[in-house]
């Protein structure tokens, strides 16, 4: 019981990271390699359980953070249309983030761009949590099978914050602000892209100069 609370509680904490986290699928292959007997289907849903909770925080955060109080009016606006859409496309939607949280790939940055919605949260966390019960139940498994094939500690060695991962994690940033400046309008009504420019205030002197 003590190991499945201190896995709550590691997985909640780097889930609730925005960037540089440690990947929970390392967590989870760690776990299957040093726990040889158990329910690797609870414990993947004990992982899954604090992984989704920690996400559904992140996102609120960004929503009353980052949408509430540091985005533009005009970028409001603009993340305003993709949530008129994806609103229109729950199920898809929630597809998406089934299939996204059976990948391996980082979903800190997927919950961050979603909160800047305006669009319920619960939805897409059931589809995340069923995401990663089934790919955390598949790492542990693995990791257990590896346990008897390889030296854990060289597995994993080197594995977290080395340059790639650092330069994923800044590519990922990157994506989001992209995403935020995007022209979303033309996007999805033109099929276009975009780069949204910011608009510029008027200095005065742009009013009629008659009698020059």
């Amino acid at each position: 019981m003590k190991t499945l609370a201190l896995l709550f509680v590691i997985v909640l904490l780097i889930n609730l990271m925005p960037a540089f986290a440690p990947p929970t699928w390392m967590a989870m292959s760690w776990v299957g390699f040093n726990i040889h007997e158990g329910n690797m289907l609870l414990v993947a849903a004990v992982a899954a359980s604090a992984a989704t909770a920690g996400r559904l925080t992140l996102a609120a955060l960004s929503r009353s953070l980052v949408r509430g109080r540091w985005l533009r009016d005009a970028d409001r606006q603009n993340i305003d249309v993709v949530s008129t859409w994806l609103g229109k496309h729950r199920e898809k939607t929630a597809g998406a983030f089934l299939v996204y949280a059976l990948s391996p790939l980082p979903s800190s940055y997927l919950f961050i761009a979603y909160g800047l919605s305006a669009l319920p949260l619960g939805f897409v966390g059931a589809a995340f949590f069923a995401g990663r019960i089934v790919s955390y139940t598949i790492w542990a498994h693995l990791g257990r099978f590896a346990s008897s094939l390889v030296d854990p500690e060289a597995l994993f060695e080197g594995q977290y914050l080395g340059v790639g991962f650092v330069l994923s994690q800044l590519a990922f940033l990157g994506l989001v602000y992209g995403l935020m400046k995007l022209d979303w309008k033309l996007l999805l009504e033109q099929r276009k892209l975009k780069w949204r420019r910011p608009l510029r205030q008027s200095n005065g002197n742009d009013a009629g100069s008659v009698g020059s």
